[in-house]
C-alpha cells in the first residue's frame, strides 16, 4: 500500500492565492476607508463599490486558497 503524499504544485498554487488573499486583505479596509472618509468627494460611491468588491475578492480567494491547499495535502475525492 502506497503512503499519500503531498502534490507539491498544487500546494504551492494555494499558498500563492493565499498570498493574493493576504494583499486583498489589506486592500480592501484601506480602499473602504478612503471612501467612507470622503463622503463630499465625488468619488465617494465608486470607492466604496471598489473596497466592498475587493473584500469580497479577498473572501473567495481565501476560501479557493485553503481549499486547494487541503486538496494538495489530502488529495481529491
Amino acid at each position: 500500500m502506497e503512503t499519500p503524499r503531498t502534490n507539491k504544485d498544487l500546494l504551492v498554487g494555494g499558498l500563492k492565492t493565499m498570498g493574493v488573499t493576504l494583499f486583498l486583505l489589506f486592500l480592501g479596509p484601506f480602499i473602504l476607508h478612503a471612501g467612507f472618509s470622503n463622503p463630499d468627494k465625488p468619488l465617494y460611491i465608486p470607492l466604496v463599490i471598489a473596497g466592498v468588491l475587493t473584500c469580497g475578492a479577498a473572501i473567495y480567494f481565501g476560501f479557493k486558497g485553503i481549499r486547494t491547499i487541503m486538496d494538495s495535502l489530502f488529495g481529491r475525492k
